[in-house]
């Protein structure tokens, strides 16, 4: 068996046509299957294997691959990998546009309700986390945006905002990449507004969500998943992640080109000769394990114990 650690949250034993008639009862609300996961651990090649014993469509929990033109970078599935499975929110919009949480619950929704419709399972899968609370437990309280705050904010450095949002509400930037400049600016303008970023409730297997949701965790073993990242990376460069994202540079420039992530952060950094290219490796490997390891927390309040899971069937290699 593999060593790489897969859990299922514990229902009663069912075969995958009984899951699969399920769906189509909807007394108590759509069924859904979420696959979640830190980076690297093989959520799209989990999601395309289920999809295609329980009859599924796939809909992208992804905030990056939302955009056309980051592919390398955000580790993209590809047509020969999707093996015929319908893939939904990959690839609908530019990278210069913008694609919030908010956009992401209205297409969800829609796509959940069409998928359900055909007698399909809707499969959520993908390591934006935000957007799978947002989805199952709504959106943040509204705040409307601020333009004058905004335009006073741009003008810090990214660790001083980072360390108004500590100073302000130490909860919600333990929940923050330190480093998008974009999420820290929109907390502080919610904390300018309410005093603190509202909490929400977690994601939780027994859903107070109008979904029936099962989740399938994939949590790989610490070492496993770092040379899983390394590798992953080591990829991306060869297969030509630097010219990618001088291509996205161009179409959006540097300011954009700094909220769609860290690789193209970085590599932007590179790309304006503020670092050397042999550093690319060594600190895309260790901002990326970061971000892994946040994953990995969000997973852990999921509302059940990982004691609690039990043992999903072996997992196969893959993507994200």
């Amino acid at each position: 068996m593999s060593n790489r650690m897969q859990y299922m949250i514990p229902s009663p034993p069912m075969t995958a046509q009984t899951e699969r008639s399920d769906v189509l009862s909807q007394s108590a609300g759509e069924r859904i299957l979420c696959i979640a996961g830190p980076t690297a651990s093989g959520k799209s090649s989990r999601a395309v294997q289920e999809a295609l014993a329980r009859g599924g469509e796939i809909i992208s929990v992804d905030s990056r691959q939302v955009y056309r033109g980051l592919d390398i970078g955000t580790e993209k599935i590809t047509l020969e990998e999707m093996q015929g499975v319908q893939h939904h929110l990959i690839d609908i919009r530019d990278a210069s546009d913008a694609y919030s949480a908010g956009d992401f619950v209205q297409d969800a929704t829609r796509l959940i309700k069409e998928i359900t419709s055909r007698g399909k399972l809707p499969i959520l899968a993908g390591g934006t986390h935000f957007y799978f609370d947002a989805l199952l437990h709504g959106l943040p309280a509204s705040v409307d945006a601020n333009p004058s705050l905004r335009a006073e904010l741009e003008q810090l450095p990214t660790e001083e905002l980072y360390a108004r949002v500590q100073r302000a509400d130490a909860r919600r930037a333990a929940e923050l990449d330190p480093l998008n400049r974009r999420r820290l600016i929109r907390a502080l303008e919610i904390i300018d507004a309410l005093g603190s970023v509202p909490r929400r409730n977690r994601p939780s297997t027994d859903s107070g969500s109008r979904y029936r949701s099962k989740w399938i965790v994939i949590d790989p073993p610490r070492e496993e998943l770092r040379a899983r990242i390394d590798a992953r990376l080591a990829s991306a460069l060869d297969r030509g992640l630097i010219d990618e994202v001088a291509r996205v540079r161009e179409q959006v420039g540097d300011a954009r080109l700094a909220e769609l992530g860290l690789e193209y952060r970085i590599i932007g950094g590179y790309l304006r000769n503020e670092r050397d290219e042999a550093s690319l490796l060594p600190i895309l490997s260790a901002r990326l394990w970061h971000y892994a390891r946040r994953q990995k927390a969000w997973l852990r309040k999921l509302g059940h114990p990982m004691s609690k899971f039990i043992s999903a069937e072996p997992s196969h290699r893959g993507r994200s």
